[in-house]
């Protein structure tokens, strides 16, 4: 019974050790500063420091990288997020989206945290900081109906 103890945790070290060498690619794409969300729209100070806190690691090409990004399987899942939430909004890439697609994530953003969609959950295990109050979700809000010049729907005043 020991013997087969020894083995079954020696093939699982193994394994362990094994898939550290399966290392997908982690990417901070260059920016170009005349293509950002603060270039190109008008952000409040404090709407911008909350993009920043609670945002950018997955929304922009200026991840700062944890140190668990660096260990698998975590990795893989980080790496994966990232990727995803950077096809579906990046601000650094906000001046190559067409005027209707500007229109559609200003939306989805105050959509996103009103139902606290966003920051992603999984994130919030370790970046408390990042969780995001009903003041920050409200400023995002307010802020995405006067960069939008439009009607959005009334989340915002739900949280209040």
């Amino acid at each position: 019974m020991r013997t087969a103890l020894k083995i079954i945790a020696a093939v699982i070290l193994l394994a362990i050790v094994g898939i550290q060498f399966v290392r997908p690619e982690r990417t901070n794409p260059p920016v170009n500063g005349e293509a950002t969300l603060q270039a190109r729209a008008s952000v409040p100070g404090e709407v911008n420091s909350i993009l920043e806190r609670s945002c950018n690691d997955c929304h922009s090409n200026a991840t700062t990288w944890p140190w668990y990004s660096n260990v698998a399987p975590m990795s893989w899942s980080v790496i994966e997020h990232v990727n995803h939430g950077r096809e579906e909004l990046n601000f650094s890439e906000w001046g190559t989206y067409s005027e209707q697609r500007r229109q559609r994530k200003l939306e989805e953003i105050c959509e996103e945290v009103t139902e606290r969609h966003m920051p992603h959950p999984q994130y919030l295990w370790i970046h408390w900081d990042a969780e995001l109050s009903d003041s920050d979700v409200k400023a995002i809000c307010d802020w995405t109906k006067a960069a939008s010049g439009a009607d959005l729907p009334e989340t915002a005043s739900a949280i209040e």
